[in-house]
Protein backbone atom coordinates (compact mmCIF):
# COMPACT_ATOMS: atom_id res chain seq x y z
CA UNK A 1 0.00 0.00 0.00
CA UNK A 2 3.39 2.43 0.50
CA UNK A 3 3.70 2.01 -3.31
CA UNK A 4 0.17 3.50 -3.70
CA UNK A 5 0.53 6.33 -1.97
CA UNK A 6 3.69 6.77 -3.30
CA UNK A 7 1.20 6.90 -7.13
CA UNK A 8 -1.38 9.38 -5.58
CA UNK A 9 1.14 11.56 -4.40
CA UNK A 10 3.02 11.79 -7.69
CA UNK A 11 0.17 11.85 -9.20
CA UNK A 12 -1.92 14.91 -7.29
CA UNK A 13 2.03 16.61 -7.61
CA UNK A 14 1.61 16.74 -11.32
CA UNK A 15 -1.69 18.56 -11.33
CA UNK A 16 -0.51 21.86 -11.60
CA UNK A 17 2.29 20.90 -14.63
CA UNK A 18 -1.06 19.59 -16.49
CA UNK A 19 -2.73 22.29 -16.22
CA UNK A 20 -0.33 25.20 -16.99
CA UNK A 21 1.01 23.15 -20.69
CA UNK A 22 -2.70 22.21 -21.42
CA UNK A 23 -4.54 24.93 -20.53
CA UNK A 24 -1.57 27.44 -21.07
CA UNK A 25 1.08 26.07 -23.41
CA UNK A 26 4.10 26.44 -20.93
CA UNK A 27 6.52 24.19 -22.30
CA UNK A 28 8.58 23.77 -19.47
CA UNK A 29 5.29 21.98 -17.61
CA UNK A 30 5.40 19.96 -20.15
CA UNK A 31 8.55 18.80 -20.01
CA UNK A 32 8.00 18.07 -15.78
CA UNK A 33 4.76 16.28 -16.99
CA UNK A 34 6.73 13.77 -18.97
CA UNK A 35 9.26 13.24 -16.50
CA UNK A 36 6.19 12.60 -13.83
CA UNK A 37 4.76 10.24 -16.31
CA UNK A 38 7.66 8.13 -16.53
CA UNK A 39 8.46 8.17 -12.78
CA UNK A 40 4.74 6.59 -12.59
CA UNK A 41 5.38 3.92 -15.10
CA UNK A 42 8.43 2.95 -13.54
CA UNK A 43 6.14 2.56 -9.97
CA UNK A 44 3.81 1.46 -11.88
CA UNK A 45 6.17 -1.34 -12.54
CA UNK A 46 7.22 -1.97 -9.45
CA UNK A 47 3.95 -2.44 -7.96
CA UNK A 48 3.35 -4.86 -10.70
CA UNK A 49 6.13 -6.98 -10.05
CA UNK A 50 5.38 -6.88 -6.56
CA UNK A 51 1.88 -8.31 -6.94
CA UNK A 52 2.80 -10.53 -8.57
CA UNK A 53 6.23 -11.87 -6.41
CA UNK A 54 3.20 -11.69 -3.73
CA UNK A 55 0.68 -13.90 -5.89
CA UNK A 56 3.24 -16.55 -6.69
CA UNK A 57 4.70 -16.76 -3.30
CA UNK A 58 1.26 -17.57 -1.65
CA UNK A 59 1.11 -20.77 -4.47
Amino acid sequence: MKQFEKVKDLVMSLQTDFEKFYDKGNQAAGTRVRKGMQELKNLAQEIRLEVQSIKNDDK
